[in-house]
Parts: structure tokens; sequence; C-alpha cells
């Protein structure tokens, strides 16, 4: 949703539930976007930031020692990998 500056007062109950509901309130000043109403939640999950994925495998990598869970990649995967040739391919 989006709100000028002026409707900001007679609104501000519906701005702030529809904000809660997980919407982001959009405030606008003649035309141009100047700010952003979110809930707590959203507020939250920008703050507390998510990693990404090589982010989440150097955690990974530090809090668990793969060296000692004695894991074999190969036997792991023997019955996933296909080992055959592939389809003949004719340029």
């Amino acid at each position: 949703m989006q709100y000028s500056i002026e409707q900001i007062p007679p609104n501000l109950d519906k701005i702030l539930q529809e904000a809660e509901q997980g919407e982001a309130v959009q405030i606008t000043q003649q035309g141009k976007q100047i700010a952003v109403i979110l809930s707590h939640a959203e507020y939250e999950k920008l703050l507390n930031k998510t990693p990404n994925f090589w982010e989440s495998i150097e955690r990974f990598r530090k809090e668990y020692d793969i060296e000692a869970a004695d894991i074999n990649p190969d036997e792991v995967f023997a019955s996933v990998r296909d080992k055959s040739s592939g389809r003949e391919v004719i340029f």
C-alpha cells in the first residue's frame, strides 16, 4: 500500500494494521517515496540477516568436524552417480 504524508494522520490506524499484517506500507511526499513502514517481525528479519549459502557452509564447517565423522564420499554417492559414458554426440 502507498500513502502520502498528508494521508497519514487520518489513516494511521489503518496503516499500522496493514503493516502489522505483514504488508510494507510506502510513504510518499510530492510523489517521491521517502519511507516504508514495516511490521516489527519484518524489521527483525532485516536486522537478523539470514546468511547466504556460502556463509552457511562456512558455519557448518566450523561447527562440525567432517574429518571425525569418517564418511567416505565414494561409498555414500556410489549408487547416485551415473557411470555410463552418456549419449553419443554427433558434430
